[in-house]
């Protein structure tokens, strides 16, 4: 990474302290496509249902169709790039992430029409621009804790318009990203930012349209904080399910902090002192100056 991300965002180290606690670990409590945010759901669906959805849901909203090359900023596991190859005839997906272990789990099933990368979004320089982005989940580790909120705004605009700068004219992104709701920064989490993602800290929605103004048009925006609710009670539910296999693979200490962490976001999604920000941005060919 650059010494810009190392400065205003997370570390891969410190992504890599999240996903190397391993892939078997999150197997078990994960859907069987290992996706890593929150899901979309109707009244009766499976958690894999629902991941299903909501994974559709950004392929819409960005125009993902056949033959297209999309960009997957933060991949986790490759749920999304493998879906839009086998359902949307994607031409060539690319997905960066931070972690090895991920693309380790990728490199796993490899196909002609998946590059993965272990690169940030500040280093990633494509032969030719993309037609759509994707970016689920990713964006809550582009800030460090305890920046001044105008320097967190300079760094979402840097990926704004980097962002620009990868899509072709006309192009459109999602965004996806956990957010701060009815709670000041001040008061987040400190067991969160110190136990499970450390290094990073959450938007707020004026954050991002402050950063995306004049470079990307908002074109849709939904809160789906209930939504996440609903995914962390079901990991949590399922990891409880197999607490004995859990802790045989990793300790009780980690499994006890893995439930502690998502009973926390069951408080918050449900509290509203965390939101769920689902965005979808149009590219402005001639962006504006700020």
């Amino acid at each position: 990474m650059t010494d810009t991300a190392e400065l205003t965002g997370a570390s891969a180290e410190a992504i890599d302290f999240h996903y190397s606690v391993g892939n078997a670990f999150y197997r078990l409590w994960l859907d069987d496509s290992l996706t890593y945010s929150g899901a979309l759901w109707d009244a009766d669906d499976t958690l894999e249902a629902a991941q299903r959805r909501k994974l559709d849901y950004h392929f819409d909203q960005s125009g993902i169709a056949e033959g297209m090359r999309v960009l997957d900023i933060g991949c986790g596991w490759g749920s999304a790039v493998r879906r839009m190859i086998a359902e949307r005839g994607v031409a060539q997906a690319v997905g960066l992430t931070l972690s090895q272990a991920q693309a380790d789990w990728l490199g796993t099933q490899p196909s002609p029409k998946i590059e993965v990368r272990i690169e940030s979004w500040q280093d990633h320089s494509p032969p030719q621009p993309y037609d759509a982005i994707i970016s689920i989940g990713a964006f809550e580790h582009f800030a460090k804790a305890g920046l001044p909120r105008a320097d967190k705004i300079t760094t979402y605009r840097d990926f704004f318009h980097r962002c620009h700068g990868l899509l072709r004219s006309g192009g459109r992104m999602t965004l996806q990203t956990i957010a701060y709701g009815n709670i000041a920064p001040d008061n987040r989490s400190a067991f969160v930012e110190k136990q499970i993602f450390p290094e990073s800290d959450l938007p707020t929605l004026a954050e991002i349209a402050d950063a995306s103004h004049g470079v990307f048009e908002i074109t849709a925006l939904r809160n789906d904080r209930l939504h996440y609710l609903r995914t962390a009670r079901e990991w949590l539910r399922r990891l409880r399910a197999k607490r004995a296999e859990a802790v045989a693979l990793v300790g009780p200490e980690t499994v006890t902090r893995y439930e502690t962490y998502l009973g926390l976001f069951i408080i918050g999604f449900h509290t509203g002192s965390l939101h769920l920000l689902r965005l979808t941005l149009s590219r402005n060919d001639k962006p504006q100056p700020w």
